[in-house]
């Protein structure tokens, strides 16, 4: 093609993007490398764009039911244009096989901005998942809390970190029907949550007393025992790895809290008296 032939091809190009519709894709690429008009990158786009529903359609069958394909489609969409940029056609590499990893680089980087849980607890997830699965190739079942304990390469507290880290957290949406096969059902999971804010003031008034009667002579050590055992379901043992005490230790400081707590409440009954 001749000089004077490119210029009015670019000249038609600019000004009516959808003739450029029939021009044969290398074409495409040659004049988009010599001119960098916008008409032909629009072009690239309209070209590859199913490229990046397909790659989207694919990722969300992984994802969680809160992910919006057109989510994924707009962030593929910013990979698109990238791979578009950052292609040399004369390498011999087909942009179909070249842009993929760009796509979907671009996807799975939304997404971990958009994550609430860090790297480092993304990161032990893995490695008791990994830790769960090599004892379950071994045994046939699933280890137990203290048997995943005995099997991380870590010291002791450390490991109770990585296991209380690497317990899997999920989230759901409370704008989600709870019916999805049964369009007729209008219901959304914030239907069916109690609203536990409206408390009687009487009550919350007792709870406050109670409270400040517990703990009113405990250390901040023994306060932080009651609410690991009672309030997060710790181990005595769990406990001592994360206060660093013995596992004795801690028993025998929670026997002796509880002592002293009965013998305030033999002293002051009516502290707990039924309204």
């Amino acid at each position: 093609m001749s000089d004077a032939k490119a210029i009015a091809r670019t000249a038609q190009g600019l000004a009516a993007g959808s003739a450029l519709d029939d021009l044969p894709i290398e074409e495409v690429w040659r004049e988009y490398r010599r001119t960098g008009a916008d008409a032909y990158r629009d072009r690239l786009v309209r070209q590859y764009l199913p490229i990046v529903r397909y790659l989207a359609h694919r990722e969300r069958a992984k994802l969680a039911a809160e992910v919006d394909v057109d989510d994924l489609i707009q962030d593929g969409y910013c990979g698109l244009m990238d791979a578009i940029e950052a292609f040399d056609p004369a390498l011999g590499v087909k942009f179909e096989t070249f842009c993929p990893r760009r796509i979907r680089g671009a996807m799975i980087d939304a997404l971990r901005s958009a994550d609430l849980i860090s790297r480092v607890k993304r990161e032990r997830e893995r490695v008791v998942e990994r830790t769960r699965q090599r004892f379950f190739a071994r045994f046939g079942r699933f280890p137990t809390d203290e048997e995943i304990l005995s099997l991380l390469d870590a010291d002791p507290a450390k490991a109770w970190r990585i296991l209380r880290d690497g317990r899997p957290i999920r989230f759901l949406s409370l704008g989600r029907p709870r019916f999805a096969q049964d369009p007729s059902r209008d219901e959304c999971e914030s239907d069916t949550l109690a609203d536990g804010r409206q408390v009687e003031p009487p009550l919350a008034l007792r709870r406050e007393e109670i409270k400040s009667f517990i703990t009113r002579a405990l250390s901040r050590a023994e306060r932080l025992i009651l609410i690991l055992y009672y309030y997060e379901d710790m181990s005595m043992k769990e406990i001592g790895w994360t206060l660093d005490l013995s596992e004795s230790r801690v028993s025998q400081m929670h026997a002796s809290i509880m002592k002293r707590l009965r013998a305030r409440c033999r002293l002051r009954p009516q502290e707990f008296d039924e309204e």
